[in-house]
């Protein structure tokens, strides 16, 4: 540190998990000095967040991680992460696919992934370790925060050696999880929508089962809809393919005190008795979490310090990357100097609309769903009406998955339509509308498009005016808005943005298009960047 700065880093993270490490890296690779302080040496064995779309893999191939991602999954990628909705028992014979995200893969420009979530961890930390503006600090907690007009100050302890130090930082941002010290201490408070259900989380291997699942191909989770429960899931997953797996279920409060008969209750779910043997027993409990701000001045929460819920639809870990990938180039724009008051506030306006949108259109909306569904079917007592509604929601699971179209329309720095709102609730579409995740395209090169956009905005200019693109050429170095220009035909896939000028932010959204700008260079980037009066 200079003798004259009086900070220790640009950016401190508090919470070195996924999201946290994700953001460490988006900012890092800007140049910004980021410090993380995570309480763990060593990502926890525990499988979760396994199922990565493919928005996702499109933030790790941003990262230069996504090579090495893929190398480190547990299961073949034929696998991919689709899953499995059964009735009553696994092995009931009523089953349909649930989730099959392929179906949208043409809209992105890579392939999702599924690995679990300690070895994604074990990736990040790999890329961030290249960077070496980043300074991690594992096995540290924080235990308080502080700010002033200034800046951000956190106490921050070695929980093996009790050492403690105080950090200076320009911005604080809390990735310290659902009961975050980050978030109580700056003051943010959340809405929670409790479900009132105690779950379980077990590890366990069983080779009968392992036998048993390959009648599934290419299946590994199943969720179970059993009567009894009332549309929550029971929840079966594949760690790797040697006879790992983790199962989630409500239980009864109870079991936390012990002798719950866990293996009976596995049994029950799949329908079969088999082997089991338990290497990891938890709990926590079902509910939706959301803050009502993402922000306290300087200090700002990602992931599920910012919003939790039940693991339905594999959304937290990706919706904590999008988290991140949006608020890295916001931060670093502010660091750097080029934005607007308003860019650093956008951050909330864009994730919290979309997260409330994630619970309920999609979370909430499934579990009543799922309860309606088995309150009015029964194979036992109306077969024919059962099976007509089985084939009517396999369909409607085809549907989830293209309606899952997060967006941000209503953005205040977005040049949208007026009226418009952010959310998670949309359809897939190739058209560059402002608000919506640029579609993949190929250039005349033989190039993919998303390999030469730029780490600031990024102008497309497909046969566009030569007059329009120098205008925003122009706008950009008054502004300092960083800005890179890609100029091609406006033919073959390029022709379905339906527009010849797209403004692509840094995380791959689109801040504006059209055919021409009308003299509007300047207001564009100014709204784009937050500086819009």
């Amino acid at each position: 540190m200079n003798a004259h700065d009086p900070f220790d880093t640009d950016v401190l993270i508090v919470g070195g998990g996924p999201v946290g490490m994700g953001l460490a890296i988006d900012l890092g690779q800007r140049g910004v000095k980021v410090m993380v302080a995570e309480r763990y040496p060593e990502p926890q064995q525990v499988p979760k967040g396994q199922n990565l779309t493919q928005r996702t893999m499109e933030h790790f191939r941003a990262w230069h991680a996504e090579e090495q991602l893929r190398a480190a999954r547990t299961i073949p990628p034929e696998y991919g992460i689709g899953g499995l909705t059964a009735y009553g028992t696994l092995l009931s014979g009523y089953h349909y696919d649930w989730l099959p995200r392929e179906k949208v893969r043409e809209y992105y420009q890579t392939d999702n992934e599924r690995l679990p979530q300690y070895a994604t961890e074990t990736v990040l930390r790999a890329r961030a370790a290249e960077l070496p503006v980043i300074d991690a600090l594992y096995g540290w907690s924080a235990e308080t925060i502080s700010q002033d007009h200034g800046g951000v100050s956190a106490q921050i302890t070695e929980r093996a050696s009790g050492a403690r130090r105080t950090v200076r930082a320009r911005w604080l941002v809390g990735c310290d999880g659902s009961r975050s010290l980050v978030r109580q201490q700056a003051g943010i408070t959340e809405t929670r929508d409790e479900h009132d259900r105690l779950m379980v989380l077990l590890v366990f291997r069983s080779t009968e089962l392992n036998r048993m699942l390959e009648q599934f191909a290419g299946k590994s989770f199943y969720n179970v809809l059993d009567p009894a429960l009332e549309g929550y899931w029971k929840f079966v997953g594949r760690v790797d393919l040697e006879a790992t797996f983790f199962f989630h279920a409500p239980v009864p409060r109870s079991a936390e005190q012990g002798g719950f008969d866990f293996a009976t209750y596995l049994h029950e779910a799949v329908g079969s008795p088999f082997d089991v043997e338990l290497e990891h027993v938890g709990f926590w409990d079902l509910r939706i979490a959301h803050a009502n701000s993402y922000r306290a001045g300087r200090v700002l929460i990602a992931g599920d310090a910012a919003h939790s819920h039940p693991p339905y639809g594999g959304y937290g870990i990706n919706t904590g990357f999008e988290d991140a990938r949006n608020l890295g180039w916001k931060l670093a724009a502010e660091l750097e100097g080029w934005s607007g008051p308003g860019l650093i506030d956008s951050y909330d306006a864009e994730r919290r609309p979309v997260f409330a949108s994630t619970a309920s259109d999609f979370i909430a909306r499934s579990i009543s769903a799922d309860r309606d569904f088995l309150a009015a079917y029964d194979p036992a007592t109306d077969r024919a009406a059962f099976t007509q509604a089985w084939a009517g929601r396999a369909e409607g699971a085809n549907t989830e998955v293209k309606s899952f179209a997060p967006h941000y329309r209503g953005s205040p720095v977005v040049c949208g339509t007026a009226g418009a709102r952010c959310g998670a609730l949309g359809e897939h579409n190739f058209a560059a509308e402002p608000g919506t995740h640029l579609a993949p395209a190929t250039l005349s090169s033989g190039k993919d498009l998303g390999e030469v956009l730029g780490s600031g905005f990024t102008l497309l200019a497909f046969d566009a005016d030569p007059l329009d693109v120098a205008g925003f050429a122009q706008a950009a170095i008054r502004r300092q808005v960083p800005l890179a220009t890609v100029c091609d035909t406006f033919e073959d896939s390029r022709a379905r943005y339906t527009s010849r000028l797209v403004l692509v932010r840094p995380d791959g959204f689109i801040a504006w298009s059209g055919d021409v700008a009308g003299g509007a260079h300047d207001a564009i980037l100014a709204r784009a960047s937050g500086n819009q009066k």
